[in-house]
């Protein structure tokens, strides 16, 4: 089916039909028929909004009707596993498409790099490289917060628009916001530039937070357990979880100290075939990336993440001396005010660690003194956050 003939049949089923939503699918249809004709140039699209609006739903109803006409890959940890299924059909082409986190897709950027040692231009190399393989790419959660990444991206999607790659990307604010207020941002202007040149932005502006409109229900009796603020310790919701799903050839609670997570030691409490329990401090408040979280995400179906404090905090401004990402300005270091919460830091790892889980449909417990909503409090991070909550709520309803 077409993402509209998708979108038509799932109102008939179980989706609230949400008038907001209607542009989007419509574009999203338009470019799916121009996709499946040969040489045909189409502007790509930037679907932003709200959290909750139903922009990854939406973005990946197109992929997936994509993906019954061509062939499609997944990005994992460290390597690229192609989908090898094709559909049989009339309209079957030789182009491939591309579906992933957009932090994921910067992590495969920056281990490119690392083996891109003594070739000129590597950026512009790893772009052709990957406009070689795929002429439609979908991004989900397109949002830039670090300046590594944002000088990355100008000369990276120059390069891919010029080869004629389409994006498809979901994202929380408009395109014209995109990295707004950060370090240097007039090196991010010519990205933005490109994005309103080569994709049509789209602002889902509902008033429905579908999330938790799906979510209204009460969970069933056997999940309540795990709800915040913990009734329970958290051995006693690991133990549950592992009566709730008995894993196959396993029947031993294993204890190790740590694992091994891409080439790095992890303290871990306890494992039961692909349940894992993890404290918050050994997953947040540490060295951790986002290829951390992608091999964790691989490896495990259900993670316990215990003693998850009460995050955010009173918003302080924090002098930051010159580094190597102000390269060759003469700033000085009483220039340099950052103004953030003191927990902010394992807060964004946090968000990270969502992301990956919600996007690879692993389960996450929580176990927590205190309630979801009073999760993060102030702080500087309360709209990247306003996206966990959300994701948070969901996954209750995965149980």
């Amino acid at each position: 089916m077409s993402p509209l003939q998708a979108y038509q049949q799932r109102l008939q089923q179980n989706i609230v039909d949400d008038p907001a939503q209607q542009q989007a699918i419509l574009a999203l249809d338009l470019l799916y028929q121009q996709c499946l004709c040969v040489n045909t140039n189409s502007r790509g699209l930037y679907l932003w909004g709200d959290v909750g609006r139903g922009k990854t739903f939406l973005m990946d109803m197109f992929y997936q009707s994509l993906c019954d006409q061509i062939q499609c890959d997944q990005i994992q940890c460290d390597q690229i596993q192609c989908n090898q299924s094709m559909y049989s059909s009339q309209h079957k082409t030789d182009k491939t498409a591309l579906r992933l986190h957009f932090h994921r897709f910067m992590a495969m950027v920056h281990q490119q790099l690392n083996q891109t040692s003594g070739i000129r231009d590597p950026l512009t190399h790893i772009g052709k490289q990957i406009a070689e393989k795929y002429s439609v790419i979908c991004f989900d959660e397109f949002f830039v917060a670090d300046i590594g990444d944002a000088i990355l991206l100008g000369r990276l999607f120059e390069t891919l628009f010029q080869s004629g790659v389409i994006l498809v990307a979901t994202s929380n604010v408009p395109i014209i916001d995109l990295y707004k207020n950060g370090l240097q941002r007039d090196r991010f202007l010519p990205t933005i530039d490109l994005l309103l040149q080569y994709t049509q932005s789209i602002h889902l502006d509902g008033q429905i937070d579908h999330r938790l409109h799906s979510s209204a229900v009460t969970p069933t009796t056997s999940a309540r357990w795990l709800t915040l603020p913990s009734a329970i310790t958290p051995q006693a919701v690991f133990t549950l979880l592992c009566q709730q799903y008995p894993q196959a050839n396993v029947s031993i609670i294993n204890t190790p100290d740590s694992i091994d997570i891409c080439q790095r030691t992890i303290a871990i409490e306890a494992q039961y075939g692909q349940l894992a329990w993890f404290e918050f401090s050994a997953l947040c408040q540490g060295p951790r990336s986002a290829l951390d979280y992608i091999e964790l995400a691989s490896r495990f179906s259900h993670i316990l993440l215990s003693n998850v404090p009460t995050l955010g905090g009173e918003v302080r401004s924090w002098i930051k001396a010159r580094g190597t990402e102000d390269g060759a300005l003469a700033t000085t270091t009483g220039e340099r005010q950052l103004a953030y919460a003191c927990e902010d830091d394992p807060t964004r790892r946090f968000i990270s660690l969502v992301d990956e889980l919600y996007d690879q449909k692993v389960m996450l417990i929580l176990n927590s003194d205190c309630n979801l909503e009073d999760l993060y409090i102030d702080g500087a991070l309360q709209f990247e956050f306003r996206r966990t909550y959300s994701r948070l709520i969901e996954m209750q309803q995965w149980v």
